[in-house]
């Protein structure tokens, strides 16, 4: 435990800036989920609306430091991937 009271006020920060940094991380691993699930069901509007909206957080969490920013660009780009491929196979399917 701290004893001086500058210490003390470290702690209380750190556990406020935990508690945000833990709920931005799991609003990120939700929303990736969430394309995921899009991707499983075909539906392609859907999986572009969440792609956008995963983005965008991944982009956030990585300027506040929260992810290393690398993470959010191989996540956006592994995502990215995934719908291309989802759209690739949609356009293959109708015509065979």
């Amino acid at each position: 435990m701290p004893h001086t009271k500058s210490a003390k006020k470290r702690l209380r920060q750190s556990q406020k800036r935990r508690l945000r940094n833990r709920a931005t991380k799991k609003a990120v691993k939700t929303q990736v989920k969430k394309v995921l699930a899009a991707a499983k069901t075909g539906n392609l509007d859907e999986m572009r609306k969440e792609l956008n909206t995963a983005a965008k957080k991944l982009d956030k969490a990585a300027a506040k430091r929260v992810i290393h920013p690398n993470l959010a660009a191989r996540k956006k780009s592994q995502l990215a991937k995934a719908m291309h491929q989802k759209i690739g196979a949609a356009k293959a399917k109708p015509a065979t």
